[in-house]
Formats: C-alpha cells, structure tokens, sequence
C-alpha cells in the first residue's frame, strides 16, 4: 500500500493510531502497547486479514499515530479521538431504547427531582436508568412523605413565589414549599442530600432515625406525631421493597453481560447498590470490525464510564470477560472514581448467578432487537433484492430453505431443514432428517439435499404437476387435509451452513435430480462470506446489508434447529444405551424406571432397595440393576 510506513519510522512505544481517508476523515482509531509490532500486522499480509480489517484499509489512504507515556493515556486518548472523529469502522454503542432516569438537579438553587431521558447534564445527580417512567414516579410518591424535595417546573415555581401560595404537594406535605419560604435554602438542599443518600444506598440510617423519633413521640404522648413517623417509615420500607435484594447489602457493583453474532451485539448492565437492583440498561452494537468479547468489555467501559462522575462509578465491575488490558482499565477507572474499581469476572456464589441473569436478558434484548428489525416490511424487501443481486438470480427469492448438519463425533448425524417465506420464518414447513452417512458433513448435505427434493419429485409426481390445474385441482394441496404436502413446494434459493464444498454438494444433488431452477449458495460462518458452487472466491457482501444479515438469521435458525435434534436424540439415546445393558429388564420396566426416577443419573445413584419401590421391580432383578448401572458384573 502507498501509504505504507518506512520501515523503522513507527516507534516501539504505547500510543495511539489513526487511519485516514482519501479526503483526510478518520475512519479507525486504535490503541497499542507497541505501535509497531500493531501497524506491521495491518500491512504484513493483507490476505490473512480479516474481510472487515481489508476493508478498512482499502478505504485508507494515510495513518499517522500519536505517543504515550503509559496504556492508561492510551485507554483515554483513544476514547477521546473516537468521541470527536466518529470514526465509520470503530464499534459504536447505541441503547436499544431511551431509558429514563430519576435526577436531581443539585446544581439548582432549589434542586428539583424529576424524571429525565437523553444526555446527561452536569451538576445533575442520576439514578437508574429504570425500565419505565411510571416505576420512578411511584417510587418518589412514597419518598416525598420523608424527604419533600420540590418536584415543580421552574415555570409553576417561580409563579408560585409570586402569588404566596404553595401548589396542592405543599398543602399535602409532599414539598416543604421552598417556593413561599417555608424552608430555607440549606434546608431544603439538606433535604435533597438526604433524598440523594437514600437513593444511593445508604437506607438504614434514616430509617432508624425515623423509627427513634417515632419511639420519643410515642412516649411523649405525641400519638399523632408518631403514627404520622410510623407511616414515613412504612413508605421507606415499601421503596426499598420494589428493589429486589439480590446481593449483600454492602454490595455496589455494575454487572455486565453481553450477546453476541457475528454482525451484532447486545450489551446488558445491571446497577446494583446496597445490594438492591437499582437499574437496568440495555446497549445494541454493529460489529463493523473483528472484535473479541474481551476487547468488546473494554470499548464499553471506556465509554460508558469515561465521563461519568465520581459518585455515580461502583466499587465493583463484573464483566463476562476480562479486557486485554484489564490492569490499565481498572486504573482508568479508579482515577475516574477518585477510589478502588476492581474489575472482575464472577467465577461462582451470588455474583456469578446475577451475571447469568443478566446474559439471559441479553439474549433476550439481541433476539427482540432481530424481530424489530426482520419485521419490517420495507427492510425484508430491501435484503431479498440484495440477495439477488448479490447472487445473480433472475427474481428475488421469496423462498429460502436452509439446511444444517449436527453431530457429535460423527455419532447421531442429524440435520435440519427451515423455510423462510417473503423473509419470514415458516416455522410449520421445518423438517427434520436422521442423517444415514457417515461420511462427513459434505456427504450427509448431499444425501439431505436429495433427500429433500427426490420428495419434492414424488409430490409433483403424484399430483400430475406442480401447477394448480391439476387433475385434483389442488396440486401442492393434499385434498384431504387441505394442507399443503410436506416436501411440494420448491424454494427460490437453498443455503447450507457451509462454504464451498458444501455448496458444491448441494449442487450436485439437484443435478442429478434434474432440477435446474433452483439457485444455490453456502454461508460460512468464520467469515460470513457467500459461497457459490464450483466459485473459487467467495461473494463479499457489505456489512451493513440486510441481505447478508437475513442470510445469516436464516443459517443461524438452521443451526438452532438441528442443534435442539440433536440433543434430544442423543439424550435419547443416552438413556436407550445405559438401560439396554441390563439382562432381563424389557421396554415396560425401563419406561417405569425413568418415569419414576426421571433419569439415569438418578437412577444409577439409587439403592436397590429404593429400584424395589417401582412397581414390577423385585429384589433381584434390583440388584442386577445397581451393578450394572455402576459397571459391576451381574
């Protein structure tokens, strides 16, 4: 490349790097402990890159790099060029919703709490995010009763002032009513402290406060006094009840979880403190550059905490994976913080349970984020044209089938087989296919594929033709069920989890059935490239494709399918084989056996005298079970 530094003009030290357009745009930012040995691996061997890193440096045309003294700079400067760049092929975080967020605005004379959403504004103390607006405000209902912090416009506040009467929360004792002197402005800033401290954690002491107060009214014969504390204390208990208590209550710890395709991510973040679920929020990603989950962990922090203040930062990261440079990253944050972050992966206990909660509701937030974006009309259109012009068809493929093979070990060979019409899952027209070869994957495409349209032939056979003036009438319409026949209907296109070879199976099997009207491609999932049968390279299609991504929605259902075959049958036969064993015992006992222990992990561990408690079991019988289940002769 033209642009090619000389060879010792990168220096051996920690910095930070930048690629750069034909017009001069930055369209990477990177960081490395050795700006050399980095920038040498980008122009080593431009084959063996990744398709997304050729990409990006087919569209560079310069790169310059800036050094530093330590990888924490590195971490900050690199943050702050992404931050002013933008740059096209760095990851980019983006919520999957606004979430809103309870603020106090302690930079106010009065300060204010109110629900706000979008940026954040310096000056303004944050809880949150929650999941929905109403959560937050029933929550400040109870807390005004014990901290009447002002919660009006600046507009109703300040014409409050001018007539000299307070709103209805100042008459009902849920604003101390600073708007007409009720308190003064310590006072009523003392207040929204001690909304802010109960907010972040510190509970107990105002509730032992209150209870004590409660207690001297009461025993002043202040009975009123005291019922009205005994209420306080009964709506701070219920606030912190809407929190659930999922760690110790000296817990404050941020839990991140991520998951992950190959084009995109969802990123999850729990805020715990004090031990209660405080917030929830949720980040959705384009992977436009190769990235591990490590280095993924490592852009979120940075710019999830780069700017955030001191008091809002936990004690405790929990993250799925450690960063590259997870030392320099807890630096980073510990500066930011003013006091110890420790960053961490859970290995087990509590901590480890909550972070696979949150990767469930990951998985959860990546598989919505799927069926809004497969659910749009105008979208599914768009990546079927693609799709035929990626791959030359005459039409747009209105039907896709695609095939998935699954083993263990070349043992129970199984493969799927789904549909999806107008780029919509057919989940009715999915079969299943006991694989018989075991040859490998190429083999068993090629016996699945014949397989699957020998069937097809069979049904166009036996309702004269596929065309709907049949003899019958119905052509792919069984008339006695009014369905349609399970294998009549042929697709626009075939996809095999696969690259070439298995392409070039599939192919194969359709010609020697005859059938010419059926395109086919494989989807190799390393590197998401489209493979054509009997093509030596593989189509690139652009990242941001829609029909690249409902390709690999459609491969990556097939591989669900036949992954969830498979487990059943061997589960299947994991139970069959371990029972077969055992002289004497037929079909009725050994269903009887699992229905009563409901596995054979259980039963191995069982006595013989708790096998004797299954009907038709006696004592002998009972014994030659245990010894053979524990691999002892009879």
């Amino acid at each position: 490349m033209s642009f090619r530094p000389k060879p010792g003009a990168i220096p051996d030290s920690p910095g930070v790097y930048r690629f750069r357009d034909a017009h001069g745009r930055v369209i990477y930012v990177g960081k490395a402990k050795s700006l050399r040995q980095r920038l040498n691996s980008y122009f080593a061997d431009f084959s063996a890159l990744h398709p997304r890193t050729q990409s990006m440096l087919t569209t560079a045309a310069d790169v310059d790099w800036t050094v530093v003294g330590t990888e924490v700079e590195a971490l900050q400067l690199e943050y702050s060029w992404i931050k002013e760049f933008d740059p096209r092929f760095n990851v980019k975080y983006r919520d999957d919703k606004s979430y809103p967020y309870l603020a106090v605005t302690m930079a106010d004379d009065f300060p204010r709490v109110q629900v706000m959403r979008g940026a954040k504004r310096k000056g303004t103390r944050y809880f949150g995010p929650y999941s929905h607006a109403w959560a937050i405000r029933e929550t400040v209902d109870l807390l005004l009763r014990v901290f009447p912090v002002r919660t009006c416009s600046a507009g109703v506040f300040k014409r409050a002032g001018q007539i000299g009467r307070p709103c209805l929360l100042g008459y009902i004792d849920k604003c101390s009513a600073p708007c007409v002197g009720r308190v003064t402005p310590e006072e009523h800033r003392e207040l929204a402290e001690d909304f802010c401290d109960f907010m972040a954690g510190n509970t107990s002491r105002f509730i032992r406060r209150l209870e004590k107060e409660m207690r001297e009214a009461a025993a002043e014969q202040e009975y009123e006094r005291a019922a009205r504390l005994r209420d306080d204390v009964q709506a701070l208990q219920r606030a912190l009840e809407k929190q659930a208590v999922v760690l110790g209550e000296g817990t404050d710890a941020d839990v991140i979880a991520l998951a992950e395709d190959p084009l995109e991510a969802a990123v999850q973040v729990f805020y715990v403190r004090g031990g209660r679920i405080r917030g929830q929020r949720g980040w959705v990603i384009d992977k436009v550059e190769e990235i591990t989950p490590g280095e993924l962990v490592e852009q979120f922090l940075l710019q999830m905490y780069a700017e955030a203040s001191p008091d809002a930062m936990p004690r405790e990261v929990l993250v799925p994976a450690l960063p590259p440079d997870h030392e320099a990253v807890a630096e980073l944050l510990t500066e930011q913080r003013r006091a110890r972050v420790e960053v961490r992966v859970p290995q087990r206990g509590d901590k480890r349970s909550l972070m696979e909660t949150v990767e469930r509701n990951a998985k959860e937030s990546l598989a919505q984020h799927k069926v809004r974006r497969a659910g749009d009309l105008t979208t599914r259109s768009k990546a079927l044209q693609e799709i035929a012009d990626a791959l030359d068809l005459d039409q747009a493929p209105l039907r896709i089938e695609c095939y998935d093979v699954s083993h263990l070990q070349g043992e129970n060979v199984v493969a799927s087989m789904v549909v999806f019409e107008d780029g919509l899952a057919r989940k009715s027209e999915y079969r299943r296919f006991a694989v018989k070869t075991k040859e490998g994957d190429v083999a068993s495409i090629h016996e699945v594929i014949m397989r699957r349209f020998r069937r097809y032939l069979e049904e166009r056979s036996a309702t004269g033709e596929l065309a709907p003036d049949t003899e019958d009438g119905h052509g792919p319409i069984d008339p006695e069920t009014g369905k349609p026949r399970k294998f009549a209907y042929p697709p626009n296109l075939v996809v095999v989890d696969g690259a070439g070879p298995q392409a070039a199976a599939a192919q194969r099997a359709l010609d020697e059935l005859g059938i010419d009207d059926v395109a086919v491609c494989g989807l190799a999932k390393r590197l998401e490239e489209v493979w054509l049968p009997g093509d030596d390279q593989p189509v690139i299609m652009p990242r941001s494709s829609e029909g690249l991504y409902l390709l690999q929605r459609v491969r990556d259902e097939a591989h669900r399918f036949a992954i969830t075959y498979h487990r059943s049958k061997r589960s299947k036969t994991v139970k069959e084989s371990a029972l077969d064993s055992v002289p004497g015992l037929g079909p009725a006992r050994r269903q009887a056996l699992l229905k009563h222990f409901g596995s054979v992990k259980k039963l191995r561990a069982a006595t013989a005298a708790e096998i004797c408690e299954v009907p038709g079991i006696g004592p002998s019988i009972a014994e030659v079970i245990v010894s053979t289940l524990k691999g002892d002769s009879p």
